[in-house]
């Protein structure tokens, strides 16, 4: 920051002051409301999985085009009296829902397939008509009914219980997760945060100020966040983001803020002095580190996945608050504090000069600096090396916290032996033009189709709407299909009657890495061939092919993004400090970090090297595809704030007419206690992330401590 700008914020501190009160008071109400705007599932942009939700919706206006698995457990099967009075029971009350389209089940179809194993539970597939889009509007109305039923069911079946499971129910639960473990982390994070700061100033009033930052830096941005989702949704994965880096940066900066302000006052300068010498450098600093995290934010928006789209809004966001309030409203409550700072002092201060003990060690390392470099970098190498064993796919198994209702929903259906239900793929097959599915040609096609499906050994039922139609004569077919009630007709049936519904069931027990092959095989089928119908297509959606899709979003824009986030890095470093070694040493200490990141992700959640510790049982067979994209651009620019504030002090000392060597010495002295305890506070901070129930948060916060 400039010296004409320093004075300004200093001189003008009580209107910035003012400024932001008025900010506050006009995003506090978006900040507390912010969950209700935001979305609890999408779909990535243009995709194939999107695609078929769209089909089902418009050109079928299929009651099931948007779907979730009401799990019963605790009763007899419906093929028996009981159990047939209890579903009934259950379909009755659900369909008098006006959130409910329509529900598919034993009563629609006498299967057995409907039936847990051992003649015990069943599910029911439940329509959705969710209003204004949102599938989570719908199901908590949903849940208090099901709540009430199964207590009523309990009267006659003690151990009856209904869960909601399938891609809407787990998404609303994650959606809820993910609000309640922002929240909790914060808590486990303030007072660990506030002890640290204590240690590192020494002074109560001192170590509150960047505490105040980093929260009034999350409030700040989630009101942001609020008004910009009412015109952009934006994912539920964006309080998360906001809430961990909002702390991490917020406190940080104004640690470093603070910091600047008792080192000016330790030389003797007067309150106003000190202030405005913390508003310029220091603040320059934090501008600098606050562009490389932007950057890294910014290359988010280019990947067409509305999760990664919310991170980099909120990344963005929550950057340019806790800059401003850095760089304007705190140099301005220090000018006002000035002695008031060092209220509650229990320690002296630092001196004028800095630290001797990083003086001393900044000698050492100057006098051996291969030595340090191997002792130091050798165990970051190998622990870099591991990277290369990272698999970016959504891991296989129960990774849902086991809580969350949708889980144990899964837990149900596993016991019955019918786990594949919520891994079903709809598969969407569209005739050429004036050819109609109940023409004989259509059928015949759509039968070779569903026949060829069905002997894949990794099937375990395809539905449609011949299953309906039942075991006649091929000449009756046609006949029988005419005569199906027009829900089943429009659940299999475009209105236009050029395309039709495979519902296919995975067999149980196909891991993620298998279910995500089968989407790829049936994509890859050559259509026109199998059915014997020139101009067929096919097209795959469901949650299997959604994981597809979300894989295939994040790993078609990774190197783009890289690229970029390096490039810009490269570039704004450049500019800062007029060199070109400089920024190329930052970028490679930056990309070793980054990699031993992704390496000690290997070794604990794939390999299970302490897992336990973070609170799972087990090692996991994937890293979400969505991790190693954001902890890159989440951690590429606070890794290098370090590297920014020592250089910067460097920098100084040189210009102040030190030699090379001493002029480390000297920006060792000055950094060394700071940046080793924002990097402190940092952990802490994406630590507290780590220990909750949300897995994909769970690696987030461990990577980005593992960077820092």
């Amino acid at each position: 920051m400039g010296l004409g700008a320093a004075e300004a914020v200093i001189r003008y501190r009580s209107a910035i002051a003012i400024g932001w009160l008025l900010v506050t008071a006009g995003l506090l109400g978006p900040a507390l409301r912010v969950h209700e705007r935001l979305e609890v599932s999408s779909r990535p942009l243009g995709s194939e999985s999107a695609q078929v939700d769209r089909i089902l919706a418009e050109r079928f206006a299929s009651p099931f085009a948007r779907t979730a698995v009401l799990v019963v457990s605790g009763v007899p099967g419906p093929s028996r009296p009981e159990g047939f009075a209890a579903l009934q029971e259950i379909v009755d009350a659900l369909q008098a829902e006006p959130g409910v389209t329509r529900t598919f089940s034993y009563l629609d179809q006498r299967d057995d397939f409907f039936e847990g194993a051992g003649g015990r539970g069943t599910f029911l597939i439940v329509g959705l008509d969710p209003k204004g889009g949102r599938e989570d509007q719908v199901l908590p109305a949903l849940g208090s009914i099901t709540a009430r039923l199964a207590a009523a069911l309990r009267e006659r079946h003690p151990e009856a219980a209904l869960r909601w499971t399938g891609e809407a129910a787990m998404n609303l639960d994650l959606w809820r997760t993910s609000t309640d473990e922002a929240r909790a982390a914060e808590r486990r994070a303030l007072p660990l945060t506030l002890v640290l700061l204590l240690l590192a100033f020494g002074s109560v009033v001192a170590a509150l100020l960047p505490v105040l930052t980093g929260v009034l830096a999350v409030t700040l941005a989630l009101g942001v966040v609020g008004w910009v989702s009412a015109l952009w949704p934006q994912s539920t994965l964006i309080v998360n983001v906001v809430s961990m880096l909002g702390l991490a940066l917020g406190i940080d900066y104004g640690l470093l803020t603070v910091s600047r302000f008792r080192e000016s006052r330790a030389s003797g300068a007067d309150a106003m002095t000190a202030a405005q010498a913390a508003a310029r450098y220091a603040g320059g600093t934090i501008a600098l580190s606050g562009a490389a995290v932007a950057i890294g934010f910014a290359a988010l928006l280019l990947v067409p996945l509305s999760e990664l789209r919310s991170a980099g809004v909120g990344g963005l966001a929550v950057v340019a608050v806790a800059v401003l309030l850095a760089a304007t409203l705190l140099p301005g409550l220090l000018a006002w504090l000035g002695p008031r700072l060092e209220a509650g002092r229990f320690r002296q201060p630092q001196g004028e000069g800095g630290s001797e003990r990083w003086r001393a060690w900044a000698r050492r390392v100057v006098a051996h600096p291969w030595l340090v470099l191997v002792v130091a970098g050798g165990p970051v190498l190998l622990l870099a090396a591991q990277s290369a064993r990272l698999n970016p796919h959504v891991p296989s198994g129960t990774w849902l916290p086991p809580r969350i209702e949708s889980a144990q929903a899964l837990g149900d259906l596993a016991v019955m032996g019918r786990g594949g239900v919520v891994n079903g793929m709809r598969v969407v097959l569209e005739l050429p033009e004036e050819t109609s599915i109940l023409s004989a040609e259509g059928w015949n096609a759509t039968r070779r189709l569903a026949d060829a499906i069905g002997a894949d050994p990794r099937v375990a039922r395809t539905q449609s709407l011949r299953a309906l139609v039942g075991e006649v004569d091929q000449e009756n077919e046609l006949a029988r299909a005419a005569l199906l009630p027009s829900y089943a007709k429009r659940t299999f049936l475009s209105e236009e009657g050029d395309a039709t519904l495979l519902e296919v069931v995975p067999r149980e027990g196909l891991s993620g890495a298998l279910l995500a092959s089968f989407v790829r095989d049936l994509r890859q089928m050559d259509v026109p061939a199998l059915t014997g119908l020139a101009g067929t297509r096919l097209r795959v959606g469901g949650l299997p092919a959604f994981n597809v899709d979300y894989e295939d979003a994040v790993a078609g824009r990774t190197r783009l993004v890289v690229g970029l986030v390096v490039g810009a890095t490269l570039f704004a470093l450049f500019v800062a400090f007029r060199s070109v070694l400089v920024p190329l040493k930052a970028v490679a200490l930056n990309l070793l970090s980054v990699a031993g990141a992704f390496g000690a992700l290997v070794l604990v959640f794939q390999d299970g090297w302490g897992v336990g510790w973070l609170g799972l049982p087990g090692p996991v067979d994937g890293v979400f595809p969505i991790v190693p994209v954001l902890v890159f651009c989440s951690v590429f620019g606070p890794s290098m704030d370090y590297e920014v504030f020592l250089v910067a002090r460097v920098a100084e000392a040189r210009r102040a007419g030190l030699d090379e060597s001493e002029a480390l010495a000297e920006g060792l002295a000055r950094t060394g206690g700071v940046i080793t305890n924002a990097a402190a506070i940092m952990i802490a901070v994406f630590a507290a992330f780590a220990l909750g129930d949300f897995v994909l948060v769970k690696m987030l916060g461990f990577a980005l401590a593992v960077a820092v």
